[in-house]
């Protein structure tokens, strides 16, 4: 609504007084008109004082120059969870056998090597293996046990070439059509391995031979290199391929250990050879003579006298007995049983997807030979169908693979490192220095992994981390078959119970003196007197 105003002017009055009259109507009326201002300025809170600025900048208190700015709010992922509870991580899909639940996604996680494999998503993976690291009584060995378990109904295939505590028997045994092979204990089993294994398919005559020879001289460098405790020399290696070569003609292609170990003494003595084959047959003469002859007899001299069952849904094979006599033989048997499995199981052509539970992995690792097969049959595990799973206790256990610095601690580092699925279990204080540097683990992480429960671990597949709860999902059935610590059990009695002792036998337990004691200071400071009698 406009507002009017109107003027009057006296009488009487000089031209000086009407223009100061003027001026003063003037300077009323532009007082009373409002000024005008944008939607911008009309939003600032008016000032504390009238002017253009304000007393901020004299006095520090408030001026209106601009807008007030709030900063967005900044909270973590911890925190925010609470206003956004509706926001969870998307998972590995509903692909491959359950393992778990998701404790971020509150969700069951599902898991396969090879669905994650041939995953074409920023969630997929270049490798089918999996590390499995983590401290004692952490559940590694039940997580696996219920992951290849469940695997089997979708098809895959397990083998264990390695069974060192026995563990696994009972889940063959537990599993229709599962096959145990047990070596030593008076079972007489022979497993050779130098057998040549099937044919792969769609290879040639050469191609074939080639492999097959590849596979056998590894062998045995890697029994005689891990025995010795060096690298061979030159000479050595070609004792050793002439005593291989001579026992594959006399035999028909049937080479044993029993066969290696006589050609070498047959080359030790000849001593006109042209390459001095007589001083490099020597030392691993001796060392296959523990195998043919030694506390080793009896298990991997000979022909097999057992076949691998391809068909079976699970192979075990039961090394517990031989455990027992050190940690060398540990080592030998190990190599031994693995090569023999793997001359069978080699073979791209069947179409078959294996779980290969390599328990003690760092036993695969403990020359440069044996480092060098075990990274080559981890780069063709996917040229293969299999899935490796090297189960470790700590990464302080590949300390014991050569010497601080060496090549090959240095190799197997970076051959567990390059293993892109991990599965890490509750970790002792010791670990967080080694999992930060040779895994490259991020420090809340590593903290975490401290602080993990029974059967929790996280979960490294490709480019994601989950943190997984096993048991959650576990059975009784599976509870009961998977435990591995079956051997300590509690008490047959309740010593929460208050037992009141009678004092009746604290006065018989109670030693008499057999004189009275001097209760005098000088008591105190004489020391005791010896009786000398008994021992003249």
């Amino acid at each position: 609504m406009a507002r009017h105003a109107a003027t009057f002017t006296p009488t009487g009055l000089t031209r000086r007084q009407k223009r100061d009259l003027q001026r003063q109507i003037a300077e009323a009326q532009q007082e009373a008109t409002p000024t005008r201002s944008s939607r911008r300025d009309r939003s600032v809170p008016e000032a504390a004082v009238p002017g253009p600025f304000g007393p901020g900048i004299t006095q520090g208190g408030y001026w209106n120059l601009a807008k007030a700015w709030i900063p967005a709010h900044q909270a973590t992922s911890q925190h925010i969870a609470g206003i956004y509870p509706f926001v969870a991580d998307s998972g590995l899909g509903h692909r491959g056998p359950i393992l778990g639940v998701d404790l971020n996604a509150d969700a069951l996680w599902h898991f396969s090597p090879w669905e994650a494999y041939v995953d074409s998503t920023e969630r997929g993976t270049f490798s089918t293996n999996i590390l499995v690291l983590g401290a004692y009584r952490g559940g590694k060995s039940a997580t696996v046990k219920t992951l290849v378990t469940r695997s089997i109904a979708f098809g895959q295939q397990v083998v264990v070439p390695s069974d060192p505590k026995g563990e696994w028997v009972t889940v063959a045994e537990a599993i229709p059509g599962g096959r145990v092979i047990r070596l030593g204990g008076g079972t007489g089993t022979r497993l050779n391995p130098l057998d040549r294994g099937p044919r792969r398919t769609g290879t040639t005559d050469e191609q074939h031979e080639q492999m097959v020879k590849q596979r056998r001289i590894g062998t045995l460098i890697a029994l005689i290199e891990m025995t010795l405790g060096h690298r061979l020399t030159a000479v050595e290696h070609a004792a050793i391929l002439d005593a291989l070569d001579r026992c594959i003609e006399r035999t028909g292609d049937h080479p044993t250990l029993r066969g290696v170990y006589e050609e070498l003494g047959r080359l030790a003595g000849e001593t006109d050879a042209a390459f001095r084959a007589a001083d490099g047959a020597i030392q691993p003469r001796f060392v296959l003579r523990r195998l043919v002859e030694g506390d080793l007899s009896g298990l991997f001299e000979d022909e097999s006298t057992v076949e691998f069952d391809q068909d079976a849904p699970i192979v075990v094979t039961d090394t517990s007995e031989l455990f027992a006599r050190g940690d060398l033989a540990a080592q030998l048997t190990q190599v031994c049983s693995t090569a023999w499995i793997q001359a069978v199981i080699s073979d791209r052509g069947a179409r078959r997807t294996r779980y290969v539970v390599r328990e003690e992995g760092w036993r695969d690792m403990t020359s440069l030979s044996s480092l060098q097969m075990f990274q080559q049959w981890l780069k063709l595990s996917r040229h293969y169908g299999i899935s490796n799973i090297v189960i470790l206790h700590k990464m302080g256990d590949l300390d014991a693979v050569g010497d601080d610095g060496s090549l090959e601690r240095s190799l197997a580092y970076s051959i567990v490192g390059d293993i892109e699925n991990k599965f890490i279990f509750r970790v002792n204080h010791q670990e967080q220095t080694a999992l930060r540097t040779r895994l490259n683990l991020p420090a809340p992480h590593v903290e975490m992994a401290r602080q993990l429960r029974k059967g929790e671990f996280l979960a490294y597949v490709g480019q994601y981390s989950y943190l997984v709860d096993c048991f959650a999902t576990s059975t009784p059935w599976e509870y009961e078959l998977f435990a591995t610590d079956d051997a300590v059990s509690p008490a047959d009695h309740d010593d929460a119970a208050l037992r009141v002792i009678d004092p009746d036998e604290l006065d018989a337990l109670w030693p008499e003196a057999t004189e009275p004691a001097d209760q005098s200071v000088r008591g105190w400071l004489q020391p005791p007197a010896r009786d000398l009698t008994e021992e003249l």
